[in-house]
């Protein structure tokens, strides 16, 4: 199942100009003292591959676990129903591909009320090498919580694009007073907000402090970052056509500002995952072309965020056409450039461990406004997780066709 979103940017996006710098902070009076700055609770992130000691962690038994890992994945979520859907030109696409924070959070509840638990996209598959000594991709066991099943989260496009900041979604992820990760936007009378509640990201922290056991090992999920418009609501991208000195010293204040947020998201579960810089097609795109985004993207997001393994494919659109019954020259190159998980999106969690070079292709399912309106087929491959008749909010979105019978 492929997708698009045109107002998410594609192969022709091009970097806005850099935003004006901030006045600089007054300097603390001498005669007060800086705040402290706030503690952070301490965070245990655990390997899901290894048993614990005894087979039981905190009074909970474990087993072995080889079964399929379902794998679900978003878009931002809309934080203020009313600027998203307007009636304007976005409104349509975002109810499409969107989610609400209401209906996001009524998700959470349904698969956690089902059994799920969270794990890494990282600890799922493993390279090791065959007896020839040739490099492969192998599943690994896990160990899980007796009478639980694994679920893999990811977000793409967590970079807020400036089309959403006029759409009632997030600006950008901070820290806020006690340290933790938030969002900070704007509401629709136009005030500065700064919310744990806002946002997919905090509101899956908040759900975790909130129901431990939905994340035994510390898992959250994987963000799908582009970079061409920044990550994470900050504007670290370079343009091509022109560049001044003082657009870079305001990329340098952006690149500042966005560490100690990979930072926080990395500390408590969160990873990282390319979607390529450029939002490209990888199935119609040039090598050449797909080349020069892949240096792109390491050099201006994967600098900030660290390597990765995982590529979410834009769009869905696989390489060379067909990547998991060919090999072609872009995904050759992808996999020599250190990507091993490949993810694309369709109608299950299906994952395949290709034979001819070390590398693994998976699907995802994505819940969205597509397939909350979809029809009782479509409702049933959600079956497992939810009833889209109940997590979509029709008071709030447009009034549109939904396809299922009530």
């Amino acid at each position: 199942m492929l997708f698009s979103l045109s107002a998410c940017g594609g192969a022709g996006a091009q970097t806005p100009d850099a935003p004006p710098a901030e006045s600089p902070t007054e300097g603390t009076p001498a005669d007060e003292e800086p705040e402290a700055p706030a503690q952070v609770e301490p965070y245990s992130i655990f390997d899901p591959t290894v048993m614990p000691e005894g087979g039981s962690r905190d009074g909970v038994a474990y087993a072995a676990y080889d079964g399929v890992v379902e794998h679900l994945f978003f878009h931002p979520v809309v934080a203020y129903p009313e600027l998203a859907f307007d009636g304007d030109k976005q409104a349509d696409g975002i109810d499409d591909y969107m989610v609400t924070a209401d209906e996001c959070r009524k998700i959470l509840q349904s698969v956690y009320d089902k059994g799920f638990v969270l794990v890494d996209i990282a600890s799922i598959w493993s390279e090791t090498a065959t007896e020839g000594g040739a490099p492969k991709m192998v599943k690994n066991t896990l160990y899980l919580p007796e009478g639980k099943k694994p679920l893999i989260f990811s977000y793409d496009d967590t970079n807020y694009y400036p089309y959403m900041l006029e759409n009632g979604f997030a600006y950008k992820l901070v820290l806020g007073d006690d340290g933790k990760i938030a969002s900070f936007g704007k509401d629709p009378a136009g005030q500065e907000v700064t919310s744990r509640d806002l946002d997919a990201i905090p509101i899956l922290d908040k759900f975790v402090e909130e129901h431990p056991d939905f994340s035994p090992f510390g898992a959250k999920g994987c963000l799908s970052l582009t970079g061409y418009e920044g990550i994470l609501g900050y504007r670290t991208q370079t343009d091509t056509k022109s560049w001044t000195a003082a657009q870079e010293e305001v990329r340098q204040k952006e690149i500042e500002a966005v560490k100690p947020i990979v930072a926080e998201l990395k500390r408590t579960g969160w990873t990282f995952g390319s979607h390529t810089w450029g939002h490209i097609r990888l199935g119609t795109k040039s090598l050449e072309t797909i080349q020069a985004d892949t240096a792109r993207w390491a050099a201006e997001v994967g600098s900030l965020v660290g390597p990765t393994q995982i590529l979410f494919y834009p769009h869905g659109e696989r390489p060379d056409g067909d990547d998991w019954k060919k090999t072609g020259p872009v995904f050759q190159y992808l996999q020599s450039q250190g990507f091993r998980v490949f993810c694309s999106v369709g109608i299950n969690s299906f994952s395949y461990i290709k034979s001819d070079l070390c590398a693994v292709i998976c699907d995802r399912l994505h819940p969205d406004g597509t397939t909350l309106r979809g029809s009782e087929k479509v409702l049933g491959w959600y079956s497992q997780f939810y009833d889209a008749r109940e997590i979509i909010d029709l008071g709030v979105r447009p009034q549109r066709e939904v396809r299922w019978a009530p």
